[in-house]
């Protein structure tokens, strides 16, 4: 997709029409060659965001995929890192890119994002890139997974994008690409749920209170403010209380 190392037109259907699962084990060879990988710029904000409120202990991923996040981490945690992923193919392609003798080291553990099987063990958690993976009536149990992970004072940070405006082009491809997602599911099996306009902000942050989080957000400002001065992108930084 968009270079020689990516995937081939007919790749990418055959993912779209597979599970998530199974779609990303198929695509993880080929991932970090794709325009689905967070960009190194936004993980570049995000770790010099954190920098600051560090150091940490251990730092889990969260939907770690490829290992994009444990980047961010490994330079602010002392004592671990650990990705989980439910895609054996992701975290085979993530174990295969950490396999390089640096400390902390690398952990990979495959587990629905839905229910972590951590309790008490992290001091910062952070995600990429993931959420669009998760309809809004499942975020609540999502976030309380990452609550029950976090050590107290532990935090949860994520970047959050400004939604586009309403008749713009970003505004017409996300609700196209949405739309879509929506018909394809309607009529075949197994979903892949992926849509981009179920993360709302205001929904967020209630989701993350009910969780038991103290939520804060700070601008990004590498990305820009709009015209009403209002950032492109934030930082969510939520603290386990």
């Amino acid at each position: 997709m968009f270079t020689s190392q990516g995937p081939t037109f007919r790749e990418l259907t055959v993912q779209a029409l597979s599970s998530i699962e199974r779609g990303y084990d198929l695509l993880a060879p080929k991932f970090d060659h794709t325009p689905f990988r967070t960009p190194d710029r936004f993980l570049d904000a995000v770790a010099g965001a954190l920098a600051p409120l560090g150091p940490f202990g251990a730092g889990l991923d969260v939907c770690c995929g490829t290992g994009a996040g444990a980047r961010v981490l490994r330079p602010l945690c002392r004592e671990r890192v650990t990705g989980v992923d439910f895609s054996a193919g992701m975290l085979a392609a993530a174990r295969e890119a950490f396999d390089d003798g640096r400390e902390p080291a690398a952990q990979w553990v495959r587990a629905d994002a839905r229910a972590l099987p951590f309790t008490g063990e992290f001091d910062l958690a952070v995600s990429f890139g993931a959420f669009g993976h998760f309809l809004p009536a499942e975020r609540p149990a999502l976030f309380a997974g990452v609550h029950r992970a976090l050590r107290p004072g532990g935090l949860f940070a994520f970047p959050v994008g400004a939604p586009p405006r309403i008749g713009s082009p970003l505004h017409w491809t996300l609700l196209g690409f949405d739309s879509v997602m929506r018909v394809r599911n309607a009529l075949w099996r197994p979903r892949f749920v992926m849509y981009y306009r179920t993360f709302p902000l205001r929904g967020v942050l209630d989701d993350l209170a009910g969780a038991g989080f103290e939520v804060r957000s700070q601008p990004l400002e590498e990305f820009g403010r709009r015209t009403d001065g209002s950032p492109h992108w934030r930082l969510l930084v939520a603290r386990k209380a």
